[in-house]
């Protein structure tokens, strides 16, 4: 039988994820001496449950764009917008079950139209992805704000309410609907970017656009499709906090963006593309509703959640730019220099 290699199984684990993993343990150990009663208990676990799946559905929109060699900017906007559109259609239906189901499609469909529309110009006019999508974030939200004037859309009924806010098995302590669509996404994206012709192609043409295209890749092509992905996680999530409010307005989540790219280079994805995991931006979304649930519990002001989540992301910035130099560094003083290198230990003997 096969030895276990603890040694051999960390160094095929990447560092942030292992990073990751550590920051996970010491939480983990730190609410297990202060506060075990109330951080283990089941009624925080669906707390946090009922929290992750907005923003993490979010981040993956924004690795998927990162990984590529750009990045979403727009995805709360865009969240926004796809959550009014979704409530007026079923508030136009009278709220009947077939009037959400055609408010979630077409709330789908307003988030891959808009992805479409960063993506276009991003591929075909060559602008810089951050003003596209900053420019994108400003648009989609103003234009929510155009459509209700202000007010938030409210008067949405139960059985929506239910998607975001309900719990199977027991409908008052159960396990809440929402981390099923959550799971379910995290499938999509992993089948999609581990098993994919387009999901390789996303990465390749992170790496080397240049080289992805003298390759045969239609770099356009897959940088439309990235977007209108990124457009439709975006609408996914929108709809899932419309539902976990119950109503629908402009400027919900509006914190989202910085966490949502902290989240992504927590977990690990080069801000320059072409690297990082779904793995890890899971792990990531997981740590932060950690710190976030950590924090409520000790009753700490939320300025201070704000001041680690900084340190958090210089700390990743860190590790995700500065280790492959350090990497590089330590594999060129490990190399001979040359052919004769080994000669004086020769003649020493």
């Amino acid at each position: 039988m096969k030895k276990f290699d603890l040694k051999q199984k960390l160094k095929t684990i990447d560092s942030s994820i292992q990073t990751l993993l550590v920051l996970i343990a010491v939480i983990f150990v730190l609410m297990a001496i202060l506060s075990p009663s109330t951080f283990y208990s089941w009624a925080n676990v669906r707390s946090m449950i009922f929290q992750l799946p907005e923003v993490g559905i979010l981040a993956f929109g924004v690795m998927i764009c990162m990984i590529s060699g750009g990045i979403d900017l727009s995805l709360v906007g865009l969240a926004n917008l796809a959550g009014i559109i979704c409530s007026l259609i079923i508030l136009a239906m009278g709220g009947s079950p077939l009037s959400i189901a055609l408010g979630i499609i077409v709330g789908v469909v307003i988030g891959c139209l808009g992805g479409l529309f960063n993506g276009f110009f991003i591929s075909v006019l060559q602008l810089p992805p951050m003003l596209v999508t900053l420019c994108g974030l400003q648009l989609f939200s103003g234009l929510g704000l155009g459509i209700t004037t202000g007010p938030a859309v409210t008067g949405l009924p139960d059985s929506f309410k239910f998607i975001a806010n309900g719990s199977i098995i027991n409908s008052s302590n159960g396990i809440p609907v929402v981390l099923f669509i959550f799971i379910a996404v995290l499938a999509v994206v992993v089948f999609v970017m581990n098993n994919t012709v387009f999901g390789q192609q996303v990465y390749f043409m992170g790496s080397n656009k240049e080289a992805a295209k003298f390759s045969g890749i239609n770099c356009h092509k897959v940088t439309l499709t990235t977007y209108a992905f990124s457009g439709i996680l975006g609408a996914i999530a929108g709809i899932i906090m419309t539902s976990h409010f119950n109503s629908a307005k402009s400027d919900y989540g509006s914190t989202y963006t910085l966490l949502s790219i902290l989240i992504v280079v927590l977990g690990g994805v080069h801000p320059d593309g072409g690297r990082g995991k779904v793995l890890g931006v899971t792990l990531s979304v997981l740590l932060l509703q950690f710190i976030t649930q950590a924090f409520t519990i000790m009753r700490i002001d939320t300025n201070w959640k704000n001041f680690a989540y900084g340190l958090l992301l210089i700390f990743a910035l860190c590790i995700t730019l500065l280790q492959p130099k350090l990497q590089e560094r330590r594999r060129h003083r490990e190399t001979p220099a040359g052919p004769n290198a080994a000669a004086p230990a020769r003649q020493s003997e």
